[in-house]
């Protein structure tokens, strides 16, 4: 096996992000980000929260107070800073017909990491607030390029890495979402077939908030010699957070998830992965290994860890999948 080797530039934590004094980052533990939450209402129960999860993530009621409840009334405080703004521009440039585009959340990190399920927390809490908001919620795993064309161009080992993405579509998609159009279409995607399905789209009508979420949705893109115009996905983020951990811990999660999808999807006669539920337990660990140290911490340490210190907000996940610190970009 090979092992991906860390960008000398990228802190492994977020300790070394606070040890430096110019850095641009807020630091808190979770027990102080908690008491920013104030008197902000919680509006899920129990049962959503199991609902929501993802397999094997253990975020309960209790955590959604600690971390989501203070989250939640800060990108409030966004949404309502973005309106008044818009507002504002529209007086000073006399406009009057134009209406508010969508809020935009980007939601970055590692494949394991518990994105999926902050995504769908956040979507939940931010349409109950008082103003009753319409959030969608749309996964970049639709904009993978087919598996024939990445089996074509040799790519299928390297899915999930920025090259694996039809990037020309996802800037349609965003630049359509931030201009205000109605029924913009998203392909869907089938975690089943391991593939995008045909002809099959989420149709997205003009909500207020939309979050985005996907592994590498942070990545910048080569600027070109002569100054054009070289659009990247978080242009079009209002807000952007990214979610961490160490390695190792991802590393261990990682394989745990592949084991116990092994015992329950992974048993459909349909999926994609449906070969690894009838080898021995060591062989399908083996693979899970190989998977690990040849694509996703590859990508992890070349791809995704690299946009970290671009989100506006950071969660950096302990041992037991909980958020211990949180970092948010100083204005």
């Amino acid at each position: 096996m090979t092992t991906a080797t860390r960008p000398a530039d990228v802190p492994e934590t977020l300790d070394h992000f606070q040890a430096n004094d110019y850095s641009p980052y807020h630091f808190y533990s979770s027990e102080e980000w908690a008491r920013f939450r104030a008197d902000t209402p919680l509006t899920l129960t129990a049962d959503e929260v199991h609902r929501l999860r993802s397999i094997d993530d253990p975020i309960d009621l209790e955590e959604v107070r600690r971390i989501y409840l203070s989250l939640s009334r800060l990108l409030s405080s966004h949404v309502e800073s973005s309106q008044l703004l818009f507002e504002q521009r529209n007086r000073f440039l006399s406009m009057s017909d134009v209406a508010k585009t969508p809020f935009v959340i980007g939601i970055a990190g590692s494949v394991a990491v518990g994105k999926s399920t902050t995504a769908r927390i956040l979507k939940e809490l931010l349409a109950r607030w008082p103003s009753s908001p319409k959030v969608d919620l749309i996964t970049t795993d639709g904009f993978l390029y087919p598996n024939s064309v990445l089996i074509r161009e040799n790519l299928l080992n390297r899915k999930g890495f920025p090259e694996s993405y039809d990037i020309g579509a996802l800037l349609r998609f965003l630049s359509a979402i931030k201009a205000g159009l109605p029924n913009v279409k998203a392909p869907c995607y089938s975690h089943l077939t391991y593939d995008v399905l045909p002809n099959e789209y989420k149709v997205i009508d003009r909500p207020d908030i939309l979050i985005f979420e996907g592994i590498n949705v942070l990545q910048s893109r080569d600027l070109p010699a002569d100054g054009k115009i070289v659009p990247m996905v978080s242009d079009f983020f209002d807000f952007s957070i990214y979610i961490d951990a160490d390695e190792t811990l991802i590393h261990r999660w990682y394989v745990h998830r592949f084991m116990k999808l092994r015992q329950t999807a992974f048993r459909d006669p349909n999926s994609y992965f449906h070969r690894y539920a009838t080898i021995s337990e060591q062989e399908a660990l083996d693979i899970a290994e190989d998977l690990w140290t040849n694509i996703n911490l590859k990508n992890l340490r070349e791809n995704i860890l690299p946009t970290r210190p671009r989100a506006d907000l950071i969660l950096q996940k302990g041992e037991n999948h909980l958020v211990e610190k949180v970092a948010l970009r100083k204005l």
